[in-house]
């Protein structure tokens, strides 16, 4: 096979979206996926048994919408892994219901990942609080701020994912950060990022990340980390380290 019949190819993206009472933030989400200039993909969307308008919404953008489910699941986590189980991509991404694509996004994931076949995944620049862009993996071992952002920023082939197996529900706040952790680390993928005037889309303030005590965050990251192998001292000198550097942020 000539190596050039492999670039460009119009791969199908899976976009998995996990909603529970998201009325306020939705439609705009829906809106971003049907503004795509690249039109391969599949909107999956699991919705943990919202009482608001949520369904209504579902309901109305339906036509748009690969496949949608609203049942009740144990966690953020387990959704996802709902929405992953039933995507029949070649990409997989994740955006969370209150934030949105910009309308080239899936246009630059697929010129990457078509582009780049020995990639595994992707970390596009995402408008966050600040402008964020590339990311850097030998510092995995030290801190969990190597990257991007996961909803809106994140993709993986879906060959990759399978190998690398699904987030572990354990985790209740970061089981992103140990698929990550499992995926660069443990797995060795290879990884590229996105230039930095690339950006995939904007990440609304407001999130789960927002909702949690500081000091559970940084417990749970404790357990990602000695779970996954790594040194028991440097783990905590690193909790140690956060806690002074963050010490405001334990008593909100």
């Amino acid at each position: 096979i000539n190596i050039f019949d492999k670039l460009n190819k119009n791969l199908k993206v899976s976009v998995v979206t996990v909603t529970k009472n998201s009325e306020k933030f939705l439609e705009e989400n829906l809106q971003s996926l049907k503004n795509q200039t690249y039109r391969n993909f599949e909107h999956i969307i699991i919705d943990g048994k919202s009482t608001d308008k949520t369904v209504e919404i579902l309901k109305k953008y339906s036509d748009q919408i690969h496949f949608w489910k609203s049942e009740t699941d144990s966690s953020l986590y387990e959704a996802m892994n709902k929405g992953i189980s039933k995507s029949t991509g070649d990409i997989i991404g994740i955006l969370n219901s209150d934030d949105i694509y910009y309308p080239k996004a899936l246009s630059i994931v697929n010129d990457y990942f078509s582009n780049y076949p020995d990639i595994d995944f992707l970390f596009g620049s995402v408008e966050k609080h600040k402008l964020m862009h590339g990311f850097n993996p030998k510092k995995i071992k030290w801190t969990f701020g190597f990257y991007t952002t996961h909803s809106i920023g994140f993709f993986i082939r879906k060959t990759s994912q399978l190998k690398l197996g699904l987030y572990d529900t354990q985790y209740k706040y970061s089981a992103d950060y140990d698929l990550f952790y499992r995926m660069i680390v443990k797995e060795n993928f290879k990884g590229i990022a996105t230039k930095k005037n690339e950006i995939l889309g904007k990440f609304r303030k407001g999130g789960l990340s927002s909702r949690i005590r500081y000091i559970d965050f940084l417990r749970e990251n404790n357990r990602i980390r000695i779970n996954n192998g790594q040194n028991k001292f440097i783990v905590y000198i690193i909790f140690l380290l956060r806690l002074i550097r963050n010490f405001k942020r334990l008593f909100k």
